[in-house]
């Protein structure tokens, strides 16, 4: 059955015209995938909505199976666990998601579990597990490891797992396909078993990536593509002396005030520092530089205590701060509308990193995002140029490609 003849793929048809809006055709495949009980990999550019791809499709299928009383009905189990990597991922998710619900009267709750989730709100999801739950992977594991836990999952259609190629490789991407493995195989509880879907804004290897998330299933599954071309203009900051920049060991703090002017002609910029302690030495040294912008640039990395980073991300949403400084605290999913400018300072680390960061700014489909480079050193002047290059290598191959 195709997704234009069923119950739920009409109300949210429905739903995007009243709001001017339409899917992406990658939209409408991953929906159709989910319908059928299939498991994948959904790759698309930063600000294509990745997120709604999978989130839409568990809301389709509650809708086909629940078509007369799908408003009503309520306390339905755990249908989607959403696993991100970060905790700054929670709430911004959680907020699109809990905005879909409400529009379309539903009754769905949304729930968030990592480490700054209260023991109350713990208890609280314990006794009536929300349809939707948000978790870091380490919270997961703690979740797997409480008494009679496999009741959780009871009712549980959908496991995805959010910015998989950051997760990739590395001892958390471990954990994640440890517990999605305990979890799979634990199908005895299941009516139906949950289907897995990826999601991956860079990545080179997609086949490998997709296999791997999908071991536990042992099935092939399918990568789905977004055809989408995707804007970015990246720009250098460089010294007025280019013989006189060194060669190592430089902070890039000299050219902290070539900075004003970016910030100051930007609606809102995000300036990437690569380790905590240099993220506070630029931003007491912006500060200092310019006095004008107190009140009006904020930081923020992991070690800030919760209150304080989730007033700088709602005030990052509403647009009354002109640039924070961050740390990786603030470089994978995060949609914050009014930010249009980034600033990397010294090298990402990475093409797909570059790329990732780069779209935090014009978050949205066919809008441009901006990232300037501060190179800290005469070896990262290399750099930038190299990573120039790369970009346009992939806009060709993409270009190619459709």
């Amino acid at each position: 059955m195709k997704p234009t003849d069923t119950a739920g793929h009409r109300v949210i048809t429905q739903w995007l015209t009243a709001k001017g809006l339409y899917a992406f055709p990658f939209q409408e495949q991953t929906w159709q995938q989910i319908l059928e009980s299939n498991s994948g990999l959904v790759n698309a550019p930063t600000g294509c909505g990745k997120t709604y791809s999978v989130f839409i499709g568990a809301i389709i299928q509650f809708i086909d199976e629940h078509p007369k009383d799908f408003r009503s009905k309520k306390s339905n189990g755990l249908q989607l666990i959403w696993i991100t990597p970060l905790r700054a991922l929670a709430k911004d998710i959680g907020r699109a998601m809990e905005e879909v619900i409400s529009e379309l009267g539903m009754q769905w709750q949304i729930g968030i579990r990592n480490g700054d989730t209260d023991t109350s709100e713990r208890v609280k999801q314990k006794k009536n597990m929300p349809e939707v739950l948000i978790i870091t992977p380490e919270s997961l594991h703690l979740l797997l490891a409480q008494k009679n836990y496999p009741a959780i999952f009871q009712n549980l259609r959908i496991i995805a797992i959010d910015e998989w190629h950051e997760l990739l490789g590395s001892k958390r991407g471990v954990q994640v396909e440890l517990a999605i493995s305990r979890i799979i195989n634990s199908e005895y509880l299941f009516d139906k078993q949950p289907c897995i879907w990826g999601i991956s804004a860079t990545i080179g290897n997609l086949a490998e990536a997709k296999d791997v998330l999908l071991s536990p299933l042992r099935k092939k599954g399918i990568i789905i593509s977004a055809k989408m071309d995707k804007q970015i203009q990246v720009e250098s900051i460089l010294p007025d002396e280019i013989e006189n920049y060194p060669w190592a060991g430089h902070l890039g703090i000299k050219l902290a005030e070539k900075l004003i002017p970016i910030i100051e002609k930007s609606k809102t910029t995000l300036i990437f520092i690569n380790t905590r302690g240099m993220s506070e030495t630029w931003y007491q040294t912006l500060l200092t530089v310019a006095p004008q912008l107190a009140g009006a640039i904020a930081l923020h990395h992991g070690s800030i205590e919760p209150e304080l980073r989730l007033w700088v991300e709602e005030s990052l949403h509403t647009g009354k701060l002109k640039a924070v400084v961050c740390t990786s605290s603030l470089d994978l999913g995060v949609d914050f509308r009014p930010v249009d400018t980034v600033i990397q300072v010294g090298s990402p680390k990475g093409v797909a990193r570059f790329l990732q960061r780069a779209g935090r700014s014009g978050h949205a489909p066919g809008e441009i995002s901006r990232i300037y480079f501060l190179p800290t050193h005469s070896l990262e002047l290399v750099e930038v140029a190299a990573l120039k290059q790369e970009l346009q290598r992939t806009a060709r191959d993409e270009h190619d490609a459709q």
